[in-house]
């Protein structure tokens, strides 16, 4: 149990230093406001209640960039060990690896700025690093399913399977690559259908499409050749689209199952 005293006088001050949470104003004298835990400016109790749910949305805001960025690595894992051993060149150079994660890392600068279901600011949250693990666990392979999807495509289909060729199957997995990791903030962001149960703010959808209209135009730029991309062919981004539209239902399906199964901290 945590004990929380308010006051503004000489009196006040031991019960102040002595409470878990010491509140004083700051019209009180002295020893009170150097006792106290928190100074109130404003002549109102409802500054607490802001400050509190203000808080809880700047933890929402922390565990959601935790699990966005655990997720998506844990998932590029299998998928750059996977397509490494499979392939006689690799299947992105590290310049564009490091490209594609600087621009990734781009979309999520607006998440502190990002709104909050209100139904996740009821009650406090606890810091569950297994909670964390499990996520990850569940998440991020999921994209890795959809990288393979994209090999096969760039592979088979579109012949990119050669080491002459290597730059159009390595240009197919960094668009791919980039809006799918780009597409899981929006996922992983609410428990709830993302645009249809709830929308991120203005900021974060800005630098979403910011970033997936980049990195869709990367390949075509003349800084996308000198790290080893070259254009993809129209039709590509017909198989694109679906690859992104399946990846989301069934990143949505899952996420649907642990919320029910682990709860969404």
């Amino acid at each position: 149990m945590w004990w929380v005293f308010l006051g503004d006088g000489i009196n006040d001050s031991p019960a102040l230093r002595a409470s878990d949470v010491g509140i004083s104003v700051d019209n009180a004298v002295d020893i009170a406001k150097e006792s106290a835990d928190i100074i109130l400016l404003e002549k109102s109790l409802l500054v607490l209640e802001e400050g509190v749910l203000e808080g809880r949305k700047v933890f929402g805001n922390i565990t959601k960039y935790i699990k966005m960025g655990a997720s998506s690595n844990f998932g590029n894992v299998f998928s750059v060990v996977g397509s490494s051993l499979l392939l006689p060149f690799l299947p992105m150079l590290p310049v564009q690896l490091l490209v594609q994660n600087l621009l990734y890392d781009l979309s999520q600068t607006a998440i502190p700025w990002d709104q909050v279901d209100d139904e996740y600011l009821i009650q406090p949250r606890k810091w569950e690093i297994g909670d964390i693990g499990r996520f990850m666990i569940c998440i991020g392979p999921l994209s890795s399913i959809f990288d393979y999807a994209t090999f096969a495509l760039m592979w088979w289909w579109f012949g990119a399977n050669s080491i002459a060729k290597q730059g159009l199957f390595q240009s197919g997995w960094f668009v791919e690559g980039l809006l799918s990791q780009t597409l899981i903030v929006h996922m992983i962001r609410t428990r709830k259908i993302p645009f249809v149960q709830s929308r991120a703010s203005w900021p974060l959808i800005f630098t979403t499409v910011a970033v997936m209209l980049t990195g869709i135009y990367f390949p075509f730029s003349v800084l996308g050749r000198k790290i080893g991309l070259t254009h993809l062919p129209p039709s590509y981004f017909a198989f694109l689209v679906l690859i992104l539209l399946s990846y989301a239902l069934l990143t949505q399906r899952v996420k649907t199952w642990f919320v029910k199964k682990f709860g969404y901290s």
